[in-house]
């Protein structure tokens, strides 16, 4: 058989990349970048490329497994699904249905099967204690979206390829390809508003690949962002007063701002962030100036101890500056399958936030989930209401949580554990039945929410390029099955199961369209691609490379999610975030960091955004990534060198890394990456379990969080750091939990 040319997109991060494979007959020859794509236009990162790697790696599990000892033995899928639902059902009964929790990864945000298809298996599993990588991740700006525009999704996006002025925080997209803001080559695009004569600034304890290529760059004080946020959003309210807001009629709390915000002149804010006030004043001029500007913060401002504050700021600023919802400000996509606006059954709900506190130290629900900095405690603390059993789907919270020594640990505890899985990984591992499905390359796929946060409207849907095996399941049909077979052990009413069969028949397809015949671009909206067409599935089928929608369009207040009455309105003051500002407030009076104190920052690479990641060998090869940067000043003042072994604790653990000298970091700050530490008894990683390095998450602290939200915080963590013994440098961490 010849080679054979299949157009899909990738599904490895939030860019969606659209992706040209080759191949032969059940075999990748070779990926490169679809040309033909309206978003990525040719452009592929390392980790597209290396799809076929993932589907072939000798490793990932194929049949389901159970667990006998420490040994494992492959089962068939009725047994495996029955004795799966048992575990979790046997749970409930004895203690309750919070007794079972579930955590979600990251990957079942990019598999339309598992989008579409969890969220019936967890309202009929009908626990509290939902978990998943949400809150150690994007949960502030949710949050505020939800408080302020009335749905948690409703999260906009900075219109990169039409700005002129672009302020950075917490983010460093030439290396991500955008985050709460899907863009391909964002280098590019970046490199694109200095061409037209726009500037980019950044702030960052770090000069990132974005920052060395920013029109300028800024250092700040790790866990400061706020500060920064909020005197830049008081220089606004004197810039724009007695101005009338372009969003009035459906606006409200613009007047209590300023009272609120006074505290936070640029020179106070100064001895907090360490940034110069001038530069303070600076961007607040150009943001307010500049007729297309847009102000955005990512991961770094999320995973602090203001991050539900940092996730508001960032949208108060854009309002006050007069760019939200304005071309080349702060946007909202209109997908072609409207998780936001369209039809409710197909949707995602507009959010919840408090309805009830997990257990031990009451942090809040959000959206149906607790904070997954809880879980460990949820898992281990005796008493009324303690988790029992856990569900896994496609998470490696051992890897990714906070303290993940301390969950690892609690894992060994529990009564029942499944995990949902093609990987026996540093969680997996404890799991009574792991239950593997299809590779990205053996189901379709469509990007049910990213397109939700694209910088550009498109649609895209990909067909399977290879037919599972004979002894293969899908995500959904997984999730279908563990469904049913929980409904039928509970002896649910005839037409509960009915409908949980009917689902199945559907498929995650006809789901898909459903929900393009009832989007803005179906039968029954108003919008058209650039073509001036309507979108379906059977178009959609007929155009491998996507569909181009057109750019971002203005959409308010049409667009905001009602609230009690049927009103639409942005909240600029909830109450619930102007609160945290005197919580705010008091952090300016806190003590300077003494010289001799350091803390901990993570970072992200190109060649690895999940942890599964590091099992693929072109993605891993050549120098170790797994090392800890520090300031030549710092390491002098230690009397350490490059190359040498450390040993950094914290508060709730410590690791053995080795140590790269980089001026590129501010002084007082180190950095460690995301993911590794993969040598762990049990695990069948042949490739990540060779890796050097150690993960960052067994030096985060559980009990530090978000005062609002309960997202973890990851970054700014205080650290010890000293030359490690002979026995301390060694690649792996200790064996075993």
């Amino acid at each position: 058989m010849g080679s054979e040319i299949h157009y899909r997109g990738c599904p490895l991060c939030e860019a969606m990349c659209g992706l040209e494979v080759e191949h032969d007959g059940q075999r990748v020859q070779r990926i490169r970048g679809d040309a033909r794509d309206p978003l990525s236009e040719g452009y592929v990162c390392p980790k597209g490329t290396q799809l076929g790697a993932l589907h072939d790696d000798p490793d990932r599990v194929r049949a389901p497994l159970r667990r006998r000892g420490s040994e494992w033995e492959e089962i068939g899928w009725d047994q495996a699904l029955d004795e799966a639902a048992s575990i979790l059902h046997r749970a409930q009964t004895q203690h309750g249905k919070s007794a079972v929790a579930s955590y979600l990864g990251n990957p079942n945000v990019h598999n339309y099967g598992a989008m579409l298809y969890g969220p019936d298996f967890l309202r009929t599993l009908g626990s509290r204690n939902r978990f998943s990588a949400t809150s150690v991740d994007q949960l502030p700006h949710m949050l505020a979206a939800y408080l302020m525009f009335g749905h948690q999704l409703l999260m906009p996006v900075p219109d990169v390829d039409h700005t002129d002025y672009m302020v950075i925080l917490g983010a460093n997209p030439e290396v991500s390809n955008g985050s709460i803001m899907s863009a391909p080559n964002m280098k590019g695009r970046l490199s694109g508003i200095r061409d037209r004569g726009g500037e980019v600034v950044v702030f960052d304890p770090r000069k990132t690949q974005t920052a060395a290529h920013a029109s300028a760059h800024h250092f700040i004080r790790p866990g400061t962002d706020a500060h920064l946020l909020a005197s830049i959003a008081r220089e606004l309210l004197r810039l724009s007063a007695g101005t009338p807001s372009p969003y009035a009629s459906y606006l409200r709390g613009l007047n209590d701002l300023e009272r609120m915000l006074a505290p936070w002149t640029p020179a106070a804010a100064a001895r907090v962030t360490g940034v110069d006030a001038a530069v303070i004043e600076a961007v607040a001029r150009k943001l307010y100036t500049e007729e297309r500007a847009v102000c955005y913060g990512r991961l770094g401002v999320c995973v602090q101890a203001f991050g539900a504050t940092c996730g508001w700021l960032l949208n108060v600023i854009n309002v006050l500056s007069r760019n939200l919802d304005a071309p080349g400000g702060a946007m909202f996509a209109l997908p072609a399958f409207d998780i936001i606006g369209g039809p409710r059954a197909l949707g995602l709900g507009r959010g919840s936030f408090g309805r009830w506190k997990s257990r031990v130290r009451g942090l809040p629900e959000f959206g149906g989930e607790l904070p997954a900095a809880t879980l460990a405690e949820e898992l281990d603390t005796p008493g009324e209401g303690q988790i029992r059993a856990l569900i896994t789907i496609a998470g490696n919270p051992v890897l990714s949580t906070p303290n993940g020594r301390r969950l690892e640990r609690a894992l060994t505890s529990l009564d029942g554990m499944v995990s949902v899985d093609f990987y026996l990984n540093e969680t997996t591992r404890h799991a009574d039945l792991i239950l593997p499905p299809t590779s990205p390359l053996e189901h379709g796929h469509y990007d049910v929410a990213f397109h939700a946060l694209a910088i550009r409207n498109t649609a895209r849907y990909s067909p399977p390029l290879f037919s599972p095996g004979p002894n293969q399941r899908h995500d959904w049909q997984i999730l279908s099955g563990l469904e049913s077979r929980l409904l039928a052990s509970r002896g649910a009413p005839t037409r509960a199961r009915a409908e949980a069969h009917g689902r199945r028949l559907l498929q995650p397809e006809g789901i898909l369209s459903l929900g393009l015949h009832g989007g803005p671009y179906g039968l029954r909206g108003d919008a058209r691609d650039v073509q001036g067409r309507r979108v379906s599935m059977k178009r959609l089928k007929r155009a491998p490379h996507g569909v181009d929608l057109g750019p971002l369009r203005p959409c308010l207040p049409e667009r905001l999610g009602r609230r009690s009455g049927g009103a639409r309105y942005i909240d600029l003051c909830p109450d619930v975030l102007c609160a945290d500002l005197e919580r705010l407030e008091a952090d300016r009076g806190r003590p300077a960091r003494a010289p001799e104190e350091l803390v901990l920052i993570g970072r992200r690479e190109l060649r690895s955004n999940n942890s599964w990641m590091h099992n693929i060998p072109r993605l891993t090869s050549g120098t170790p990534r797994c090392l800890l940067k520090m300031h030549p000043d710092d390491a002098a003042v230690r009397g350490l060198a490059a190359d040498d072994w450390v040993q950094v604790r914290s508060r709730v653990g410590e690791v053995a890394v080795r140590l790269e000298l980089d001026d590129a970091i501010m002084p007082g700050v180190v950095s460690l990456p995301h993911g590794y530490g993969h040598g762990r008894d049990g695990v069948r990683l042949s490739v990540a379990t060779q890796l050097e390095g150690a993960s960052a998450n067994d030096l985060t602290d559980e009990s530090v969080v978000d005062a609002v939200s309960g997202n973890a915080v990851l970054s700014g963590v205080p650290v010890d750091i000293r030359r490690a013994d002979a026995t301390a440098a060694v690649a792996r961490p200790p064996q075993g939990a």
